[in-house]
């Protein structure tokens, strides 16, 4: 089975994901990918999962999605419904196998309320985990 995780920038919530799915089912093929990938992906994220023994599973460089073959997913998984949008454009046939989270951007964010997301993600990761 192969999972896409999308976010903005794929620098926090998509690779963080990414990541924790790789190390919680080794078994998945798992990637991630961004709206725009130019953003370096966040040391707080590499922080975090130092902290859960998984920053051997972060991608080393942010992705867009027009790096990616859409169609090959089996599952993609957004975490705002703007990128719902943008994964539909680009592949209108992906539509049933998107999921969207709604997941905040920590971007923006102070870094206890980033922790926060970075929880959040966690645990909507877990749950995946548990039912693939």
């Amino acid at each position: 089975m192969k999972i896409l995780f999308v976010c903005y920038g794929n620098a926090f919530r998509s690779p963080l994901a990414e990541a924790l799915l790789k190390k919680l089912r080794p078994d998945l093929e798992v990637d991630s990918a961004g709206l725009h990938g130019a953003i370096p992906i966040s040391g707080q994220v590499k922080a975090f999962l130092a902290k859960r023994d998984a920053v051997q599973y972060l991608k080393q460089f942010p992705q867009s999605i027009d790096e990616k073959d859409l169609p090959c997913y089996d599952l993609i998984v957004v975490m705002e419904p703007v990128q719902a949008d943008a994964v539909l454009r680009a592949c209108p046939d992906c539509k049933p196998r998107i999921v969207t989270w709604k997941v905040e951007d920590p971007y923006f964010l102070a870094r206890e309320d980033a922790e926060d997301i970075y929880v959040q993600v966690e645990n909507k990761v877990e749950e995946l985990a548990k039912h693939l």
